[in-house]
């Protein structure tokens, strides 16, 4: 699997490109923005891109999903259901936000924790991570011990829970419960900001390292 990160508008929201190797087939995960930008890649590695894939509702995340699903033909698939009210809510995220006022949309497939989502031969196993939204999801690639984990963990620090329908003690749960669970040497993508491995986080991270639980 190759991977291509490519932070997008004034938030730097990484937005990450996964290629198959084997196929050519790719998918595009949380599309935030500037879609001239996305589709330059597009164009410059001529990928083939059959799916979008989205980790959670906020609009920092899939504000250029609708776009690129009318440009490309490609379905958005995630996040989970639970993050319907914010998909619904875009309009008013981008005023409260001052950002692009975008249309509400559906994404062709919601997600559920323990689907599987194929692009070319590559599978990504959901996790549904809530906490940081009620619906937040994080694909997990266990081939390249690799996963994008959306807005619930960073290198040094955790997702927000002030936002509606956020739950600290879920997001912890989400983190240490299953996401650490899936191997100390798995590398990360967050939504914002360097990557890390969760070995790092259980060792560092001041909210979530071992230290903090005994």
């Amino acid at each position: 699997m190759k991977r291509l990160v490519l932070p997008v508008t004034a938030y730097q929201q990484n937005c990450t490109f996964v290629l198959c190797e084997e196929t050519g087939r790719a998918a595009i995960i949380d599309p935030g923005g500037e879609v001239g930008k996305l589709l330059a890649v597009v164009e410059k590695h001529q990928l083939d891109v059959e799916k979008i894939l989205l980790t959670h509702g906020h609009l920092d995340h899939v504000g250029g999903a609708a776009e690129l699903r009318n440009t490309l033909g490609a379905p958005i698939i995630g996040p989970h259901s639970g993050d319907a009210f914010w998909l619904q809510q875009l309009p008013q995220q981008g005023q409260m936000l001052g950002g692009p006022v975008l249309e509400a949309f559906e994404p062709d497939q919601w997600l559920a924790d323990g689907d599987a989502v194929r692009v070319g031969a590559m599978t990504f196993k959901v996790l549904h991570c809530p906490g940081h939204t009620p619906g937040h999801v994080v694909f997990y690639n266990r081939a390249s011990n690799w996963a994008q984990v959306g807005d619930v963990l960073f290198a040094g620090s955790i997702g927000r829970t002030d936002f509606p329908g956020g739950d600290q003690n879920q997001l912890l749960q989400s983190i240490r419960g299953k996401l650490f669970p899936l191997g100390d040497e798995v590398r990360f993508v967050p939504g914002h900001g360097p990557g890390s491995t969760f070995g790092e986080e259980r060792r560092s991270n001041p909210f979530v390292a071992d230290r903090r639980y005994g």
